[in-house]
């Protein structure tokens, strides 16, 4: 192989690497932005907004019991005892939810400044004439490492700290917050009781609006 053909391979080879670099970047920088996509003020909107109530359906004994069990909590500023919250458990399963990751100081309830955007969004669906009148549970949630003691009262600190930014910076009703803590629970993920997923606080529109369809 001649001086100048080696130099074209050379000048070749060096161009296709720098060609496969390139996508590599690229790739790795969509799936980083993929990756870090997190809920929007309207996303988390949709999943709380109740379903339009049907004409003519009769509310049961068992949620007028539920709505006045909710008249009793609204604005507690104590902790819900054991038999309140399983009670606030129960009623949440059939509800419209989401589950936020908001992010803590280790073994903290200081919410960390990477956390207030996801925050704000929250604020923002919250004070959505769509969800006004609503009763919203702020459940938190840990993941499976340490006593069950101390994971309750860390889960309890943590959705008080989530409630505390909310009424300062949306001036939200008091009463429309009612906080659970659940500790580990309920896992999102059994399976992985270590994994980030399981540390969350759960929104959940527990009082919907009465509205019927047209």
């Amino acid at each position: 192989m001649t001086r100048q053909s080696m130099t074209r391979w050379n000048k070749l080879g060096a161009t296709l690497a720098t060609l496969l670099l390139a996508g590599a970047l690229v790739t790795t920088a969509n799936t980083g932005s993929f990756a870090q996509q997190r809920p929007t003020s309207a996303d988390i909107l949709e999943a709380l907004k109740p379903a339009p109530r049907t004409r003519g359906l009769t509310t049961t004994p068992k949620q007028i019991q539920d709505q006045q069990f909710l008249q009793t909590i609204r604005g507690r500023t104590r902790a819900l005892t054991l038999d309140e919250r399983t009670k606030v458990a129960d009623i949440a399963k059939d509800k419209q939810k989401i589950d936020l990751e908001v992010y803590f100081d280790y073994n903290s309830a200081d919410i960390v400044q990477r956390a207030v955007p996801d925050l704000m969004e929250l604020g923002k669906a919250l004070s959505n004439p769509d969800l006004k009148g609503g009763t919203f549970l702020l459940g938190g949630h840990t993941d499976g490492k340490g006593g069950e003691e101390y994971n309750q009262k860390l889960s309890e600190r943590r959705a008080a700290a989530v409630k505390k930014f909310l009424l300062e910076k949306f001036q939200l009703p008091e009463e429309t917050l009612v906080t659970a803590g659940y500790g580990k629970e309920q896992l999102k993920k059994p399976d992985a009781p270590f994994a980030a997923e399981n540390r969350r606080v759960q929104i959940v529109n527990l009082e919907v609006k009465q509205s019927a369809s047209k």
